[in-house]
């Protein structure tokens, strides 16, 4: 008899966060260049962002101390949902995107990542819960 393997686990992950209707959230990160002109130099120019769409996730609300932040959600990812963004930016995990990210978008919002957990099962991350703040 043969047990789960890990990629047993992330299709099934994916399937759940299809399943109960994904949506999508978008990763912010620094835009590389900047203009070669002493404004850049100073700090005096914006260097932008970019913007890296990733679904299906799901994503809570979750409860709200009185004094805290205004907004806290909880992100759950899939593995194949940034299997695609990793091999893009060219980094070694998806832990390294959230490492990364300047923040999330969601719903017109930008939320600061607090932290995020990997679950894995026989040594493959299957799923990703990410922390984050308005």
């Amino acid at each position: 008899m043969t047990g789960v393997s890990g990629g047993a686990a992330a299709r099934a992950a994916d399937a759940m966060l299809r399943s109960l209707g994904g949506t999508e959230i978008t990763l912010l990160f620094a835009a590389g260049g900047l203009p070669g002109d002493p404004a850049a130099e100073l700090g005096l120019v914006d260097p932008g962002v970019t913007q890296a769409p990733i679904a299906p996730v799901i994503v809570r609300e979750l409860t709200m101390e009185s004094n805290g932040p205004r907004r806290r959600i909880e992100v759950l990812a899939g593995r194949s949902a940034l299997a695609e963004l990793v091999s893009q930016r060219s980094v070694a995990s998806a832990d390294v995107l959230f490492d990364t990210a300047l923040g999330i978008a969601y719903q017109g919002e930008v939320f600061y990542i607090e932290g995020f957990v990997v679950e894995q099962f026989g040594g493959v991350a299957y799923l990703y819960r990410v922390l984050a703040v308005a």
